[in-house]
């Protein structure tokens, strides 16, 4: 069952999407679904790459500039990013401040600037018993850290950046 935890992103899911322990989570993939144009859900997977908490209040996301995402993003303005591992379940709904930007050495990506709007935790009800999230969604192999769309990934997620 869902409950609350507010509008803002408590420290541990800061630290856990700050990408100060890229290496330890890469090889995650995380759900992030936007509003289509149709009003359905629009479901996409990103890692913790391509996401940053900046602060509790704000998350940068670098995804392909013209995927249908992006385009439900920029269109309508909100999305939920669901972090689904055995030890955090917590959908994070937000809505854009800016994007998509331009990401500088990457012409196929773009940058949105987001707002928490709210978090979620989910946690098996009691009538549940022990049945509990085992493992999370996993890609193989990860992504060298040096390649050309990784270094230009996390430059644009380096510093919260919107136009002026």
């Amino acid at each position: 069952m869902a409950r609350s935890l507010g509008r803002k992103l408590p420290q541990p899911l800061v630290e856990r999407l700050a990408q100060r322990d890229l290496s330890a989570r890469l090889g995650v993939a995380l759900p992030f679904v936007t509003l289509g144009a149709d009003g359905r859900p629009h479901p996409m997977l990103l890692s913790y790459l391509e996401v940053r908490a900046y602060d509790s209040g704000t998350l940068g996301l670098v995804l392909q500039s013209r995927s249908a995402s992006a385009r439900n993003l920029g269109a309508r303005g909100v999305g939920t990013l669901l972090i689904l591992e055995p030890d955090a379940i917590v959908y994070i709904k937000a809505r854009t401040i800016d994007g998509p930007l331009d990401v500088e050495g990457a012409d196929a990506l773009g940058y949105f600037l987001l707002a928490v709007d709210e978090v979620l935790e989910d946690a098996a009800a009691e009538w549940e018993g022990p049945m509990r999230v085992t493992s999370g969604v996993t890609y193989a192999p990860p992504p060298p850290l040096d390649a050309p769309w990784v270094r230009a990934t996390l430059a644009a997620l380096a510093t919260p950046r919107a136009r002026a």
